[in-house]
C-alpha cells in the first residue's frame, strides 16, 4: 500500500497560529521596544539641547565667575570641561596656585577620558613648582611620563624632571634623564633641549688622593724677603 507524502506546511497559517498563541508576549515586547526608542531619542534631544545651551553660555564667558556659572549649570557637558581648564588658567594668572590645582583635579576626576587630562596634570605639576613643592611636582611629572609614555607630552615631563633635579644638585640623575629623552624620544623637540641641558651638566670629578696639596701662596718663613733693587743714583 503506498505511503501518503506529508503535505508541506503553510507559512502563513503557522505565523497566524504563532501570533494567536504568543500575542500577549509579542505585544508586551513591542511596547517595551517602543518605550526604549522614545526614551533614547528623547535623551539624545535633551543632551543636544543641553550641549547647545552650555556652548552658548561658554562662548560669552570671559571672567572666572562666568566659567563657574557654566560649570554649575552644565557640569556634565563638554563646555563645562573647557570651563574648568580656563578657570584654572585664570586662577594661575592670579597666582592662586592651590585653587587652580583644586580646579584641575576636579576636571581630571569628572572627565578622566578627556584628551586634555595629561595637559591638566602638567599644569598641576607646574603649579606645585610655583608653590615650592618640588618633590610633589617631581612625583606628578613621573606619573605623567609613565602613564603617557607614547604621547608627545611624555618627553616634556621628563625634561622638566631633569631641570628640577639639576636645581636640586642631583646632577647624575638629571644626566640619566636627559640621556633617556635623547634615546627614547630622539625626534622630539625635547631631545634637542635635553642635549643642550646635558652639556651643562658636568659629571662630578672625584679628587685624586695621590695629588699633593696645592702649594701655599704665602712665602716660606725660611726664605728671606727679596731686597728691592735701588734705582741708579738713588738713596739706599
Amino acid at each position: 500500500m503506498p505511503i501518503a507524502k506529508p503535505q508541506p506546511a503553510d507559512p502563513a497559517l503557522e505565523a497566524q497560529v504563532f501570533w494567536l498563541k504568543y500575542r500577549k508576549e509579542l505585544l508586551g515586547l513591542l511596547a517595551i521596544t517602543l518605550v526604549a526608542i522614545i526614551v533614547v531619542t528623547g535623551y539624545r534631544v535633551y543632551r543636544e539641547r543641553r550641549e547647545a545651551a552650555a556652548s552658548a553660555m561658554f562662548s560669552s564667558a570671559r571672567m572666572a565667575n562666568d566659567y563657574l556659572q557654566v560649570i554649575h549649570r552644565y557640569g556634565d557637558t563638554s563646555a563645562a570641561a573647557a570651563a574648568y581648564l580656563l578657570l584654572a588658567n585664570i586662577q594661575r594668572e592670579e597666582r592662586k596656585f592651590s585653587e587652580a590645582n583644586a580646579t584641575l583635579q576636579t576636571f581630571v576626576e569628572k572627565f578622566p577620558q578627556h584628551e586634555l587630562v595629561s595637559t591638566a596634570r602638567m599644569a598641576i605639576a607646574a603649579n606645585l613648582e610655583a608653590l615650592g613643592k618640588e618633590d610633589e611636582a617631581l612625583a606628578m611629572y613621573q606619573l605623567i611620563a609613565s602613564t603617557e609614555a607614547g604621547s608627545f607630552i611624555a618627553p616634556h615631563a621628563l625634561l622638566t624632571q631633569a631641570r628640577i633635579l639639576q636645581a636640586k644638585n642631583r646632577v647624575e640623575e638629571a644626566r640619566r634623564m636627559c640621556e633617556t629623552i635623547m634615546t627614547k624620544y630622539r625626534d622630539s623637540y625635547a631631545a634637542i633641549e635635553a642635549a643642550r641641558l646635558l652639556r651643562t651638566l658636568k659629571p662630578s670629578e672625584p679628587q685624586n688622593p695621590s695629588l699633593g696639596a696645592a702649594p701655599s701662596s704665602s712665602a716660606s718663613p725660611s726664605m728671606p724677603a727679596a731686597t728691592p733693587a735701588s734705582s741708579p743714583g738713588g738713596k739706599r
